[in-house]
């Protein structure tokens, strides 16, 4: 049985761009969540007032990619202790965040985080939200699959292709044929 997570982990072209090269994601789509306003734009959500983040709602097979190994890839490939910003994205649409839809994956977050924390992985204290998923909508159609049609584009030379690169590497092992 599929199960699906939601991740906000800054602009989500980056984000989508990582995990559609991930075995047992069998969908990926950018959208917004944990926000106030129904159905938002994306020029909504770019002015900060609606609540929303920028976010990936993977569906994946728990029988070949766990839960776990999804957030592992999400705790290298953004840093997990910028509050509202990731690099140059500045805002609370670009917030670290997971978004559960099952205790199950709650805990798991929680536990990563815990240890995380104790271990000081980062150096920093981890600001990532872990909430149930909420007042979720799906991106424009422009934004699905934005790396994979505009692989020259400025920011996803600049951003989004090194954290593909940065994921082929240290998860090979978990990289899609």
């Amino acid at each position: 049985m599929l199960e699906s997570i939601v991740l906000g982990g800054g602009c989500f072209w980056c984000t989508e761009a990582v995990y559609v090269k991930v075995k047992g994601v069998v969908d990926v789509e950018s959208g917004y969540s944990n926000g106030q306003a129904q159905r938002p734009s994306y020029d909504q959500v770019c002015t900060g007032t609606t609540g929303h983040n920028e976010v990936v709602k993977l569906t994946y097979d728990p029988q070949q990619i766990s839960t776990r190994q999804i957030l592992e890839i999400f705790f290298v490939v953004h840093d997990p202790t910028q509050l509202n910003r990731q690099g140059n994205d500045v805002g609370d649409q670009y917030r670290s965040g997971i978004y559960y839809t099952s205790d199950d994956q709650k805990q798991v977050a929680d536990d990563m985080i815990r240890q995380m924390s104790q271990d000081k992985l980062f150096g920093k204290p981890v600001v990532t939200e872990v909430k149930a998923l909420s007042n979720y909508w799906p991106a424009e159609e422009y934004h699905q699959d934005f790396f994979e049609k505009n692989p020259y584009q400025g920011y996803c030379v600049a951003v989004a292709g090194p954290k593909v690169a940065k994921f082929r590497k240290t998860f090979a092992e978990l990289v899609r044929d």
